[in-house]
């Protein structure tokens, strides 16, 4: 099936998108997750840590603020000259390349962490993204997902603008990275997923605030925005406010997990070679409070 689609008249469009407005105005404020799931794989100093579909590169300089060797790779140029002005100010080393998540300009297993915080969900090619995710993170090192669910606000977003803006034939919905069935059908026994864990994100701020900030398919000056903000039993105008702008928990999976190491053989038994270097950690992430609305994942990759 995915023969038939064009995948990269797809990119083009969404790049187009992402370089619209002014994102890293609501992408800034999702920093906090970025924080939490570096913080639940275990980010060492020292260790080399990719943040895929990095936008403004939340993922990338939160692993910085832990002295790791960090790159944030996107397509959308004006995202990443946003991350470089964003580490220079904060004095954090943060290397930022122009590359698509399912062909990262990056070598085989060159990384001992491998994060991406609602970003390479968003490729339209899911296998091809996953299998990237795999091929750059060293056997026993970690993959670590942020990824919206297909419940909650953005679900909801996602479902009212989809009525008046389809997406585009044979493409699956996003929000699936945040189902673990997905994610089993995506990485098979190549990563081993150790912890799924549930977290909830509450958006604080008011649908016109919006206005020529987001990605063009989702603003509400934009036709299929508007009606989404607008218009019909659950768009965005009908959710429950407090104070000044709606309060609604956006719902996702959150997760670290690691590549499976290779497996040799010893007098005839077949066991599995522990790591032992700094960037291989055996220790499963520290355990989170969990929203029964969003997920945790955590993992190890496996034999390469």
């Amino acid at each position: 099936m995915t023969g038939t689609i064009d995948f990269e008249t797809i990119k083009k469009n969404q790049r187009a998108g992402w370089e619209t407005g002014d994102y890293p105005r609501v992408g800034n404020t999702l920093q906090i997750i970025a924080e939490l799931l570096v913080e639940a794989a275990d980010v060492r100093a020292g260790q080399t840590v990719l943040d895929v579909a990095c936008g403004q590169g939340n993922a990338a300089m939160a692993a910085a603020r832990r002295f790791a060797e960090a790159t944030g790779v996107d397509y959308a140029t004006n995202l990443l000259e946003q991350g470089r002005d964003r580490a220079a100010a904060e004095h954090l080393d943060v290397t930022f390349q122009e590359g698509d998540a399912e062909a990262l300009p990056v070598p085989d297993q060159a990384f001992d962490l491998v994060v991406s915080t609602v970003g390479v969900m968003f490729a339209p090619n899911h296998q091809r993204a996953a299998d990237e995710l795999v091929r750059v993170t060293k056997p026993g090192g970690r993959i670590a997902l942020a990824c919206w669910t297909p419940t909650g606000m953005i679900g909801d977003l996602f479902k009212t603008v989809g009525k008046w803006a389809p997406p585009p034939a044979g493409v699956r919905p996003p929000t699936l990275w945040g189902t673990s069935e997905h994610l089993a059908s995506l990485f098979g026994d190549r990563v081993e997923w150790t912890a799924l864990t549930g977290r909830t994100y509450t958006f604080r701020y008011h649908p016109r605030a919006l206005l020529g900030v987001v990605p063009a398919v989702l603003r509400p000056d934009h036709a299929a925005g508007r009606n989404a903000v607008g218009r019909g039993p659950g768009a965005l105008r009908d959710r429950p406010r407090r104070g000044g702008g709606p309060l609604q928990p956006g719902q996702r999976w959150h997760g670290s997990g690691a590549r499976r190491l290779p497996r040799v053989r010893r007098r005839g038994a077949r066991i599995i070679r522990p790591c032992t270097q700094s960037g291989c950690s055996d220790r499963q992430p520290s355990s989170w409070t969990a929203s029964p609305r969003a997920r945790h994942v955590a993992g190890r990759r496996g034999p390469s």
